[in-house]
């Protein structure tokens, strides 16, 4: 897919992985960006870069209504960029109730899928890019439910980018570890910059890849330690357990 000349909409535009889909897209010609967030007032300095071709959205992707207003105000969308996302770093166990858990599902899993599901029909021929993490293949204990939401994700991914194959809509989900963003930074380092995820994101549509990404230096190592010992590396990963508060 051209990303040159396409119509973009971005969820999460406000936090860090989003501000740099966002500056990416128009770096590379992308004739308009909507960039939702729950809080519009969010987007203030991004839209100081727009050059007339950012459109400020609200939307909690959680929201069925706010859903249906997006489709009605952006009906000319043809990249959808499922990035806004929650992580609540409580454990499975260690959390005091399943409040988080359920959040973490609604707006990582839930919430992209409804969105998805409501665009449809504008993302013929188009793409959608879904932000993965490598929690969708390994569980980290400290953010066990939120390993869990994106392990759901991931295959719902899949699902769509089969169901939507006949109508020409590429599907690239993208793995990544912890990156400079208000999520990443509560993971050890090293970490990626957004910069570097988007950047590899952002190839792959270009490319026309209608699979899953391996997104920056760190994930690609990471992932080839999964793939020669997927055991061995997930109990290197059980070892992150959450701490008390």
């Amino acid at each position: 897919m051209d990303i040159a000349g396409s119509v973009a909409l971005v969820t999460g535009a406000n936090g860090g992985i989003g501000q740099a889909f966002v500056r990416a897209l128009l770096a590379r010609g992308a004739a308009k960006v909507y960039v939702a967030a729950r809080d519009p007032a969010s987007l203030a300095d991004l839209l100081k870069q727009s050059e007339g071709r950012l459109v400020p959205l609200k939307l909690d992707v959680t929201d069925p209504a706010q859903v249906a207003a997006a489709a009605a105000t952006a009906p000319d969308v043809t990249l959808l960029v499922n990035n806004a996302g929650y992580a609540a770093f409580q454990g499975a166990i260690a959390a005091p109730d399943i409040s988080a858990a359920r959040r973490e599902m609604d707006v990582n899993y839930f919430g992209p899928l409804a969105l998805t599901r409501t665009f449809k029909p504008a993302l013929a021929g188009g793409a959608i890019v879904n932000m993965l993490s490598m929690a969708a293949l390994v569980s980290l204990p400290v953010t066990g439910t939120y390993s869990a939401s994106k392990a759901a994700f991931l295959s719902v991914t899949r699902s769509i980018r089969a169901e939507m194959a006949a109508q020409g809509t590429i599907v690239v989900g993208v793995l990544a570890v912890q990156t400079e963003t208000a999520i990443g930074a509560r993971l050890p380092p090293p970490r990626m910059t957004p910069d570097e995820v988007v950047s590899d994101a952002l190839d792959a549509v270009q490319a026309g890849t209608n699979d899953e990404v391996v997104a920056g230096s760190l994930t690609r190592g990471a992932y080839q330690a999964f793939i020669a010992d997927p055991k061995g590396f997930q109990a290197k990963m059980s070892m992150r357990l959450p701490q008390p508060s």
